[in-house]
């Protein structure tokens, strides 16, 4: 099958000197590596404290954050903790991004992304929001397995918190590649030992000894989940049950640095998969209380029109409701809607730019929301919640199948929420969701119309593709499925492209290959002075466990500024 790939290749312009130059001398090669991993943790008492001021909404702040997802929110509130005066501009008429929920008749709430993802517990109630503890609002539950994925042939189910078991049971089905399987999670554990260890060391390390005090991190650092699996397993279909969470990372295991797979995947084992009781939206409004509870202000249905600049620094943003100025201006929003549209054109951005205007942007997505009026999620006997019907064992010719949207063939990840709570969907009612990872290549032809408000052509296309993955969900999963539908809902790459402003509809934000990938990712500082960037174009990149984080690296960066 010819691929259509729709997405521009990584330049060489932004590789890190690691990646990019294997002939570097081995002292220099570690030395790299010893500072990529050895940015400081988080200290909320080592950052500045301002006196907290009551203030009506004037046109001064300390910062002003464009957008408010996650990453934005949490560098907001990491601003208002500490005494300063933060200010966020959102487009939307709700706070959150991606991180959102709304509401349709009959009693129906989606949720816009979220399906799974990490927390932390307090006094043994999952509802900590990591780096922020005195927020407490949004509680999680556990969903009842961790994922299950239903290949031609497999079945995997799953559970959670049960590391062993599921090492276990992956030797049962592959017997002869026991040690493999043994031997790639002992990678993974230490890789994940080895970062820990050079972080905490804050780059006071012995080079001479470096590959030997941290084996795994010297091995593994240049490579991909595919090549840190191939090295040790050979069955192909073991291969793919492995890396059968990569749709949550928008790369094949091929491409995808094996950073941004293995510690997250070892983390989920190890942790769990929760979901908010109230949606992702729960989040982003405890976000936006404590903002407002520690003085800071969070202005919706107000979109950014420009970075104001003095010199070459930014002083303020012209927004769709006046202008505000600050001491910096942080962007929670796409980079290129940043550098090539609210600033003006600088000389000391045209090289920046240069570098990252052709990364590889990531995979968009095409949901459909659908609202039964039958309980057939509790008929069916399923009880699991998050479920991925694949289709082939090789990621690479799924990863097709998505930059084509051939939705005939590509892998679904299915959301059955009621399996999570009883109360999530009215009584006698189901929530289901179906996703499909998609290109934006193939909705490029409806792109002018669909701006310009002419949709006919658009909206026949996406109800075909949403007919076709609902006769699959129900083919497979839920007999019944077409018949209990009372809303439906679809979303598009051009949906998503439209109210989070995201070029080509990315869910998130650039590729994290290898040579954009943790702390060689693009940072948060910028050419311009004053001007920082935060969330999902940013370092650590996308998902929730990842952009709440950014928002308090780039908080944290700033500060050292100001101290």
């Amino acid at each position: 099958m010819a691929v259509v790939d729709d997405r521009s290749r990584s330049v060489s312009a932004d590789a890190s000197p690691i990646m990019s130059s294997p002939s570097l001398p081995r002292r220099d090669f570690l030395r790299l590596l010893a500072a990529t991993f050895a940015a400081p943790s988080f200290d909320w008492d080592s950052m500045p404290h301002a006196a907290r001021r009551p203030h009506p909404i004037t046109g001064e702040f300390d910062a002003i954050i464009i957008g408010s997802g996650l990453g934005g929110l949490s560098c907001a509130a990491a601003f208002a903790r500490q005494g300063f005066k933060p200010l966020v501009v959102e487009q939307h008429d709700k706070p959150g991004g991606y991180a959102t929920a709304f509401n349709r008749p009959g009693g129906f709430r989606f949720d816009v992304s979220l399906h799974s993802t990490s927390v932390g517990e307090r006094d043994g109630i999952a509802n900590l929001i990591n780096g922020f503890p005195e927020i407490s609002g949004p509680e999680f539950l556990l969903h009842p397995t961790l994922f299950r994925a239903i290949y031609p042939d497999h079945d995997l189910q799953v559970a959670q918190k049960d590391l062993p078991g599921f090492v276990a049971s992956l030797i049962r089905l592959f017997p002869e590649e026991q040690e493999g399987i043994s031997g790639l999670f002992d990678d993974m554990a230490g890789l994940g030992k080895d970062i820990r260890r050079l972080s905490e060391a804050r780059g006071q390390v012995d080079m001479t000894r470096f590959p030997v005090d941290f084996p795994n991190l010297a091995r593994l650092y240049t490579k991909t989940w595919g090549d840190m699996v191939s090295a040790r397993i050979r069955e192909p279909k073991l291969r793919a049950l492995l890396s059968s969470q990569w749709g949550y990372y928008g790369l094949p295991p091929s491409r995808l640095s094996c950073f941004y797979y293995a510690l997250p995947f070892l983390g989920y084992l190890m942790g769990g998969g929760y979901y908010p009781k109230g949606r992702s939206q729960d989040i982003s409004d405890a976000f936006v209380r404590f903002i407002e509870a520690h003085g800071g202000q969070v202005l919706l249905n107000t979109a950014a029109t420009g970075i104001l600049m003095k010199g070459e620094a930014a002083v303020g943003v012209a927004t769709t409701q006046g202008e505000f100025t600050s001491k910096v201006v942080v962007s929670n929003a796409d980079a290129h809607q940043t550098f090539l549209r609210l600033l003006p054109e600088l000389e000391l951005t045209r090289s920046y730019v240069a570098r990252w205007k052709d990364y590889s942007v990531s995979l968009s997505c095409f949901q459909v929301f659908l609202g039964l009026n039958e309980e057939i999620v509790q008929r069916s006997g399923i009880t699991d919640s998050e479920i991925f019907l694949e289709t082939t064992y090789d990621p690479d010719e799924a990863y097709g199948c998505m930059l084509n949207a051939d939705v005939e063939r590509v892998g679904l990840g299915v959301s059955l929420y009621d399996n999570i709570s009883s109360s999530y969907s009215p009584a006698g009612k189901n929530t289901v969701n179906i996703l499909a990872l998609q290109g934006f290549g193939p909705w490029e032809k409806f792109e002018k119309d669909y701006r310009a408000g002419n949709k006919s052509a658009y909206r026949k296309e996406k109800e075909r593709m949403a007919g076709i993955l609902i006769d699959r969900v129900e083919d497979r999963l839920l007999p019944g499925l077409s018949k209990a539908i009372v809303v439906k809902e679809i979303g598009t790459p051009l949906t998503n492209m439209r109210y989070t402003g995201h070029h080509r509809g990315a869910i998130y934000g650039w590729d994290q290959t290898v040579n954009n990938s943790g702390n060689t990712r693009v940072g948060h500082a910028t050419p311009v002075k004053n001007l920082y960037l935060a969330g999902a174009w940013s370092r650590p990149g996308h998902g929730y466990g990842a952009v709440i984080p950014s928002g308090l690296e780039c908080f944290g960066e700033i500060m050292r500024e100001w101290k």
